[in-house]
């Protein structure tokens, strides 16, 4: 009998960069690889290929892609730059000349051929490698659900239109389907991204397509009612976050289905400044007044809402009297989860030429001060919470101390992964596990985070 043994299969590293779209986009090329063949390897040592998905938003986010494809050169040699700074090739080529290729942003087939080129696949005809929902980097239970790619705006301080392109809607049954596989596969929270979720379907003029055997169109609204249908193997409803939403007058729909229960009620709304005069610089909507009225609206119908944004500040031209405004109105607001940046000019970006720059260190004292302002709102906001039992989702199980406790660490509704707070557990059952989802009752507070043991 001749034995055959299956081929050694090439492997390949990934160093991933930038924001939950890129990791997406960085999933879909692992998990496109892994059906051609290929090994995943944790280090550079192991690695045939190493691939590089770099971010180019700021001029501070392409430096540190250009130090991730130094020590990706340094310590492999055989290096793939991918991503938003891949429309860059000649600056990364002019510093790094013997890197592989250079693609740019979401080119998956041009990224996955200079792997095919670079070490070419092994893999026989009958081996399946890919699990069910495809190739993961985040932990298990939670998974970014990306709906469209690009952006229509042309915000003063934002290249994303000319790195992405403008917006391209997927199908909306390609997206239930995707979501449906990534929740059949353990997925018990998804979180809808996008670079303008609100504006999903607005190119393909809300396309309906039939989804069991109903018409569903490709919109906002339309996709997070029928999210909310899904069932995990448990029979029940994973949480489903939006991210990205700009507060057109159509978001407000969205609130009754976090009401009943079918929508996480959080939206993450990127505002970026409240005056109106740096607003109109910025060329975003200057409708601060009306926000704060609808926001009043939202918390009247889902009273849990939470509602999470950020803001620049430092922007060309913002004066003292804009910048008071802006803390003003964050005290109206009272926005649940907030991040704030001082501004930076990025090349290509039309604010650069903007007039009256803000000196460093002013930007720098104005970050202080916003951040004093927003973390006072949230310690209260999280101190009225104790006493309250609220769903929690584990995140991380931590081994028995030397008395036998063991700790957990989760978030609540209102914590999205990576950006917002957490819930820390004491005393929690050795059966526990990440991506289950307890009742807890809150126990203590501070500016950020919760504390608590496992309802009883």
């Amino acid at each position: 009998m001749t034995v055959k043994t299956l081929p050694t299969q090439p492997k390949v590293g990934m160093v991933s960069l930038g924001c939950p779209k890129a990791l997406v986009d960085s999933e879909r090329i692992l998990t496109k690889l892994r059906a051609d063949g290929y090994g995943l390897s944790p280090d550079y040592a192991g690695a045939d290929v190493v691939l590089v998905n770099t971010c180019g938003f700021l001029d501070s986010a392409k430096e540190e892609s250009l130090e991730a494809i130094g020590e990706a050169m340094a310590e492999n040699g055989r290096v793939i730059v991918t991503g938003c700074m891949g429309n860059e090739a000649d600056v990364i080529r002019a510093r790094f000349p013997n890197v592989l290729a250079v693609t740019g942003a979401h080119q998956y087939e041009q990224v996955v051929d200079a792997v095919h080129d670079a070490a070419p696949p092994t893999q026989g005809p009958f081996v399946d490698l890919v699990p069910e929902g495809g190739l993961k980097l985040t932990p298990r239970h939670y998974s970014y659900l990306k709906i469209s790619e690009g952006c229509n705006h042309s915000c003063s301080f934002c290249i994303i239109p000319d790195l992405r392109g403008k917006l391209v809607s997927r199908r909306i049954d390609a997206v239930l389907r995707e979501a449906e596989k990534l929740v059949a596969a353990g997925t018990k929270e998804l979180l809808v991204i996008s670079q303008d979720t609100s504006a999903y379907g607005v190119d393909i003029r809300h396309d309906p397509r039939r989804w069991h055997g109903r018409e569903v169109r490709a919109h906002m609204t339309d996709l997070a009612r029928e999210l909310g249908q899904l069932k995990t193997s448990e029979g029940r409803a994973p949480w489903v976050r939006l991210h990205y939403v700009y507060p057109y007058p159509h978001v407000d729909a969205v609130i009754p289905l976090m009401a009943e229960g079918l929508l996480t009620p959080y939206l993450d709304i990127p505002f970026q400044h409240a005056s109106p005069s740096v607003l109109k610089r910025m060329k975003r909507p200057a409708n601060e007044a009306k926000v704060l009225e609808r926001l009043k609206n939202w918390r009247a119908i889902a009273p849990d809402i939470a509602i999470r944004s950020s803001f620049v500040v430092g922007f060309p031209g913002e004066t003292e009297a804009d910048f008071q405004y802006l803390l003003d109105w964050l005290d109206e607001a009272q926005l649940d989860r907030v991040g704030a940046f001082r501004f930076e000019p990025v090349a290509g970006a039309q604010a650069n030429a903007l007039a009256d720059h803000v000196p460093e260190e002013l930007k720098e004292e104005r970050y202080q001060r916003i951040m004093e302002k927003t973390a006072a709102i949230s310690a209260a906001k999280l101190e009225a919470k104790i006493g309250r039992t609220m769903p929690v989702i584990i995140d991380e199980v931590g081994e028995a101390d030397e008395d036998g406790s063991i700790g957990a660490t989760g978030r609540s509704q209102a914590d999205a992964p990576e950006i917002d707070g957490h819930v820390y557990l004491r005393d929690v059952a050795a059966t526990l596990k990440s991506g289950d989802i307890v009742d807890v009752e809150i126990e203590d507070a501070d500016e950020h985070d919760l504390f608590g043991v496992v309802a009883g």
